[in-house]
C-alpha cells in the first residue's frame, strides 16, 4: 500500500522526472492522491493532486522552476487514515516547512504522539498518522540539534509499521530513510541515487540496488549512501545487487488494460516456471531453490500455507496437489488470522508463504511468528530479492515478471504450476502421476492459447450477464478453490457480489439465494466428481436459476442442462485449474471492462498490501 520514490543528484530536469515516472510505476500501489516535494537552490517546493498520479503531473508542469531540483520525494497513496484530499497527501511537512516526510505504513501509537506534540503547541492540519512524523522530528531536533540524532530518535519512539524518507532543507545534499516492516530499497546510479518501495519505481533509471531491512537507517547522498542498525547502533556496509528484471515486461504493448496482456502472458508464464525444472524426457523435476534443504525436507510430515487474496487460493489448490502427489498432510491458513493464533507447531512441520510481491505484511508476520520455532521456512515468490524472499530458508521463483494490475492473474498461473513442481518434487517419482503430471504442464501453454482464443465467447457470455447485482461460482475438488479465486476476481473488478461455494454445500444455505435474478458460473470439467456437480447444476436450474458452465472440450450434453457453456481443453484434473483460472479472469475482465470500470486500478484497492 502507497508508493514512495526519491531521487537526489546534481540539479537537472531527470531529478523530478526520475520520481514522477516511478510514481507512475508503483500507482498500483495506491492511486487516492499524490504528492512531490523538491529541492531547488536549496528551497523546498510541494506540489500535491487528488487522483492519479497523471493528474499530479499535470498540475507540475506549471512549475518550471523544479526542472533544476536536485533532491525530490514522491509518494502515491492508498487512504488509511483520513480522507483522500489534498491537506492528507504526502508529503507531510512540520510547521516551519524545514522537514518533508513521505511514508508508507500505520504509525500505531500516532495517537499518543500527536497528543504530546499538541502538548508541546503543534498544530496538524490532516487526519493522517504520518503528519505525526515531521513534527516529532522537529520535536526532537530542538533537543538534539543534529538531524540525524532528531531522526534516529524519532524512529525509535514509533511502533507500527514504516518505510520513511525524509528531507531536511537545511542539508539538501541528504535524503534520511528507514525501514520496519514495509519494503525500501536504494538504487545506485551515475552520480546519483533513488529510493523506492518497489524495484519497478526505478528499473528504468538503475538496474542495482541496495535492500534496507528493517531497523536500518540509511542516509543517502548523490554518491555516497551510509546504513546504521538502529538496534546495534553499528554502521553496515552492504553491497548493491543486480536486478533480474526486464523491464520492457512492465509496459503496455498494443494491449487496452495490463490486466489483459498479463492474461495473454499465461502460456509464457507456464513455461518460465517451468523451464530447467521439468523434463519429459527423464521424468525429473529439478528445483534449485530447495536442493539447499532437500535432507531437512525429507523429514517433513505436515505443510501449513499462509497467504492472502488470490495467492490463499492458490495455496488450496497445492493443498490438493501435495496431498495427493506426496502424500503430505497439508494444511492452508490465511496469513492474517494464522499469526494471531496459538496452535502446536512441531519441528517436522514446514510453513510454506505465497506472495506474489514477496512483501504482504500479514505474510511476512506469519513468517516472523515461527522465525524461533525450529521449523523450515519456505517460500514462493514472483518479486526477486524480496522481504520474503530474504526470511525464508529456501524456496521457489515464479519468474512471472513484473504484475501492473492490482488484480492478480498470471501471479496465481504460476503460483499454482509452481506448487504442482513442488508437488512432484516431494514426490520423489513415486506418484502414478508424476510423468503425467509432467507431460501436461509441459503441454500446457499450447492450451492455454487455445482458451485464450475463446476469449470473444467469454466476452459475450459476460456481457449478457453485466448487469447481475449477484454471482455465485461452485465447483468441487479442485474446481472449488477456482470457485474462489472467480468469485473474487467478479467482485473486484465488477462491485457485483459475487460468493464461491463447494457445490456440495448449496442445499446446507446458499441454495436459498437462488431465483431469476441469481446467476451461477459452475465449474463442471472432466473429473470423478462431474456427475455431482451437473446434480447440483439441476437444483439451480429447478429453481429458475441461470447457469453459466465451464466444461471440457467435447462435452456438448451440458448445453442442454444450461444457458451458457465456455470450453477447455482437454487435461488431467490436477491441472485443470490453471485453464479454468484464464476463462474466469477473461469473464471477470469483459464484464468489468463492459461496465467501464478501471480494470487496472479497481476502486478502494491496492496491490501490494503492506499494512495490517
Amino acid at each position: 500500500m502507497c508508493g514512495i520514490v526519491g531521487c537526489i543528484g546534481t540539479p537537472s530536469e531527470s531529478v523530478l522526472e526520475s520520481v514522477v515516472s516511478g510514481l507512475k510505476a508503483l500507482e498500483y500501489r495506491g492511486y487516492d492522491s499524490a504528492g512531490v516535494t523538491a529541492i531547488v537552490r536549496d528551497s523546498p517546493v510541494t506540489v500535491k493532486q487528488v487522483g492519479r498520479v497523471e493528474n499530479l503531473d499535470t498540475k507540475l508542469k506549471s512549475q518550471k522552476q523544479l526542472l533544476n531540483a536536485n533532491l525530490a520525494i514522491g509518494h502515491t497513496r492508498w487512504a488509511t487514515h483520513g480522507a483522500p484530499t489534498e491537506r492528507n497527501a504526502h508529503p507531510h511537512f512540520n510547521q516551519a516547512k524545514t522537514i518533508y516526510v513521505v511514508h508508507n505504513g500505520i504509525i500505531e501509537n500516532y495517537l499518543e504522539i500527536k497528543q504530546k506534540l499538541q502538548t508541546a503547541g503543534y498544530h496538524f492540519i490532516s487526519d493522517t498518522d504520518t503528519e505525526v512524523i515531521p513534527h516529532l522530528i522537529d520535536y526532537n531536533l530542538k533537543k538534539n540539534k543534529a538531524f540525524e540524532a532528531a531522526f534516529l530518535a524519532t524512529l525509535r519512539e514509533l511502533r507500527g509499521a514504516y518505510a520513511i524518507a525524509a528531507i531536511y532543507t537545511k542539508q539538501p545534499d541528504s535524503l534520511y530513510v528507514a525501514r520496519l516492516s514495509s519494503p525500501l530499497i536504494i538504487g545506485v546510479g551515475k552520480d546519483c541515487h533513488y529510493i523506492a518501495s518497489d524495484p519497478t519505481a526505478i528499473i528504468a533509471a538503475t538496474k542495482k540496488v541496495i535492500y534496507l531491512n528493517d531497523y536500518e537507517l540509511a542516509i543517502v547522498k548523490p554518491t555516497a549512501v551510509k546504513i546504521q542498525d538502529i538496534k546495534k547502533h553499528v554502521q553496515i556496509s552492504r553491497q548493491a545487487e543486480l536486478l533480474d528484471i526486464d523491464g520492457r515486461q512492465a509496459q503496455l504493448g498494443d494491449f487496452p488494460h495490463f490486466m489483459l496482456k498479463e492474461i495473454y502472458e499465461a502460456p509464457q508464464t507456464v513455461q518460465a516456471a517451468s523451464r530447467g525444472r521439468l523434463s519429459a524426457h527423464s521424468s525429473t523435476v529439478k528445483l534449485g531453490g530447495l536442493e539447499n534443504v532437500r535432507e531437512q525436507l525429507s523429514y517433513i510430515d505436515r505443510i501449513v500455507i499462509a497467504a492472502c487474496g488470490t495467492s490463499y487460493y492458490a495455496g488450496l489448490v497445492g493443498e490438493y496437489l501435495i496431498e495427493e502427489i506426496a502424500g503430505i498432510p497439508v494444511e492452508v491458513q490465511l496469513a492474517s488470522e494464522f499469526k494471531y493464533r496459538r496452535e502446536p507447531f512441531s519441528r517436522s512441520t514446514a510453513l510454506l508463504a505465497i506472495s506474489q510481491s514477496g512483501e504482504t505484511a500479514d505474510t511476512i508476520a506469519a513468517l516472523k511468528k515461527v522465525e524461533n520455532y525450529g521449523v523450515l521456512r519456505l517460500g514462493i515468490v514472483n518479486a526477486v530479492g524480496s522481504t520474503i524472499a530474504r526470511l525464508t530458508d529456501a524456496g521457489v521463483y515464479c519468474h512471472a515478471g513484473p504484475e501492473q494490475s492490482v488484480a492478480s492473474t498470471k501471479a496465481f498461473i504460476a503460483q499454482v504450476t509452481v506448487l504442482a513442481e513442488i508437488a512432484l518434487y516431494l514426490s520423489n517419482g513415486r506418484s502414478p502421476l508424476h510423468k503425467p503430471l509432467i507431460n501436461e504442464l509441459l503441454d500446457l501453454p499450447n492450451k492455454l492459447q487455445v482458451v485464450l482464443e475463446t476469449s470473444d465467447e467469454i466476452k459475450a457470455a459476460a456481457k449478457k450477464f453485466a448487469n447481475s447485482k449477484n454471482f455465485l461460482f461452485i465447483g468441487r475438488g479442485y474446481a472449488y478453490p477456482c470457485a474462489l479465486e472467480g468469485s473474487l476476481k467478479l467482485k473486484e473488478l465488477s462491485y457485483i457480489h459475487a460468493e464461491g461455494y463447494a457445490a456440495g454445500e448449496m442445499k446446507h444455505g446458499p441454495l436459498a439465494m437462488i431465483d431469476k435474478n441469481f446467476p451461477t458460473l459452475a465449474i463442471a470439467t472432466d473429473s470423478p466428481l462431474k456427475d455431482k456437480v451437473l446434480s447440483n447444476i439441476e437444483e439451480i436450474k429447478a429453481r429458475g436459476g441461470p447457469v453459466i458452465a465451464i466444461a471440457t472440450e467435447g462435452d456438448q450434453a451440458i448445453s442442454k442442462l444450461v444457458d451458457e457453456v465456455l470450453h477447455v481443453p482437454k487435461t488431467i484434473e490436477q491441472c485443470q485449474p490453471l485453464l479454468v483460472a484464464v476463462v474466469l479472469q477473461l469473464f471477470a475482465y469483459h464484464m468489468a471492462a463492459d461496465l467501464k470500470h478501471n480494470v487496472d486500478r479497481p476502486r478502494n484497492l491496492a496491490k501490494s498490501v503492506t499494512v495490517e
